[in-house]
C-alpha cells in the first residue's frame, strides 16, 4: 500500500468512518425538511457532542478485531477468520452496548452464530441484502499484504456470515475495493470507471473457498448464477451513479438520485456520490451524507471511509477526531495498518 506515516490513510479511513456514523446517527429514519429544521443548514453541521456512534462503527471494529487476529499466525484464510469473526459478532451480539438500533439480519444471524455447531452458511439470512453487509467492510481495504481474490473473497466472506444476498457479497467487494483504491492513491474520478471494471471481471467468479455451498440455499442452478444477480444489481447502481455525478448538485439529496441506502449497492452508491461530488472537501461530503431521506448513518460512515482513504488522518480537525467514541480502537487499528 502506497501510503506514508504522515498520511495516515488507514487511520484516516477510519476514523472518516465513525465520524460519518456519528453524524448520520441522529438523522436517521428522517427526512431533509426535518433534519434541516432540526440541526439547520446542512453545510454548517457540526460534529454532535458526545459523538455517539451506531452498530455500523461498532461491526466495523469487530472485523477489524478479527482480521488482526486471524493474520497474527500467518495469511488470511476462511479457515483462519471464520473462528475470530463468530466471536467477535456475537460478543456485539451480547453486548450492553448493543443499543444503536441494529438490523435485524445481524441480530438474527448472530444469534444463530452463537451455535458453535451449526454451519455458518446455515445461519446466514440468504434473502438479505441490507446495508449491514458492507457498512463494516472498510477494514479490508486497508489490511496489508492481500491479495485481490483474498481481499474480494474476505469481502464476501464476512457479508456472508449474516447477509446470504448475492448482491451483499458483491457490494461488500466492491465497498473494500473503492477504500483499497483509494488508499493506494487512486484518483477520485478514476473510481467510478475502476469499479465498474472489476465488477465485470467478477460477475461469475464465485469464490467457493470462501463461500462454500452457500449458494445452494438461494434456488440458482449454479455458483455462477447465483453471484452473476449480485453482481448485476450493483453495476445498475454504478449506472445510477454515473448518471448523478454528470446531472446531480451537490445541494439536492443524493437518496433522490440513487436510492435510500438500506440496502448495500444503494449504501454504496450514495456514499461514493457524496464523497466524489466533494473529494477534497470531507467536511462537507460528511454533512451532505447526513443529512439525506435514507440511512444517513451508514452512507455517511461509507463517505467518511472513502475521504479518509483518500486524503488521510489530516482530513478530520483534531478535535473531531478527539471527541469520536471508541477512538482508541479507532486508533490501534489505523495505526497497525498505516505502518
Amino acid at each position: 500500500m502506497t501510503t506514508t506515516t504522515a498520511t495516515r490513510r488507514a487511520t484516516g479511513a477510519l476514523l472518516g468512518l465513525a465520524l460519518g456514523d456519528a453524524l448520520g446517527f441522529p438523522t436517521e429514519f428522517h427526512d431533509v425538511p426535518t433534519i434541516l429544521a432540526g440541526f439547520g443548514p446542512w453545510r454548517e453541521r457540526e460534529l454532535p457532542l458526545p459523538a455517539v456512534v451506531s452498530d455500523d462503527t461498532q461491526m466495523t471494529l469487530a472485523l477489524g478485531r478479527a482480521l488482526r487476529a486471524a493474520t497474527e499466525r500467518g495469511p488470511l484464510g476462511p479457515r483462519e477468520l471464520e473462528g475470530p469473526l463468530r466471536r467477535e459478532f456475537t460478543d456485539w451480539y451480547r453486548s450492553p452496548e448493543n443499543d444503536r438500533a441494529p438490523g435485524t439480519t445481524c441480530l438474527g444471524a448472530c444469534a444463530l452464530l452463537e451455535d458453535g455447531d451449526r454451519r455458518w452458511q446455515d445461519a446466514s439470512r440468504i434473502g438479505s441484502k441490507g446495508c449491514g453487509a458492507n457498512m463494516r467492510v472498510a477494514p479490508l481495504g486497508l489490511l496489508p499484504g492481500l491479495g485481490d481474490e483474498q481481499r474480494a473473497g474476505a469481502a464476501q466472506f464476512q457479508a456472508a456470515l449474516t447477509h446470504g444476498h448475492p448482491t451483499a457479497l458483491a457490494a461488500s467487494d466492491l465497498t473494500a475495493r473503492a477504500v483499497l483504491l483509494l488508499a493506494r492513491g487512486t484518483a477520485p474520478g478514476a473510481l467510478p470507471g475502476l469499479l465498474r471494471a472489476h465488477a465485470l471481471e467478477q460477475r461469475t467468479r464465485y469464490h467457493e473457498e470462501w463461500l462454500g455451498d452457500l449458494w445452494t440455499r438461494a434456488g440458482d442452478t449454479g455458483p455462477g448464477e447465483f453471484i452473476a444477480r449480485g453482481w448485476d444489481e450493483c453495476l445498475a447502481a454504478l449506472d445510477r451513479l454515473g448518471h448523478a455525478l454528470r446531472t446531480a448538485s451537490p445541494e439536492t439529496d443524493p437518496c433522490l438520485a440513487v436510492g435510500e441506502g438500506w440496502i448495500a449497492e444503494e449504501a454504496l452508491a450514495a456514499g461514493l456520490l457524496c464523497f466524489l461530488l466533494l473529494p477534497d472537501e470531507p467536511l462537507t461530503a460528511l454533512r451532505r451524507a447526513a443529512c439525506t431521506s435514507g440511512d444517513s448513518d451508514s452512507i455517511a460512515c461509507l463517505a467518511g471511509a472513502f475521504a479518509g482513504a483518500h486524503l488521510g488522518a489530516g482530513a478530520w480537525p483534531r478535535e473531531w477526531a478527539d471527541s469520536v467514541e471508541y477512538r482508541a480502537g479507532l486508533l490501534s487499528l489505523g495505526a497497525l495498518w498505516d505502518n
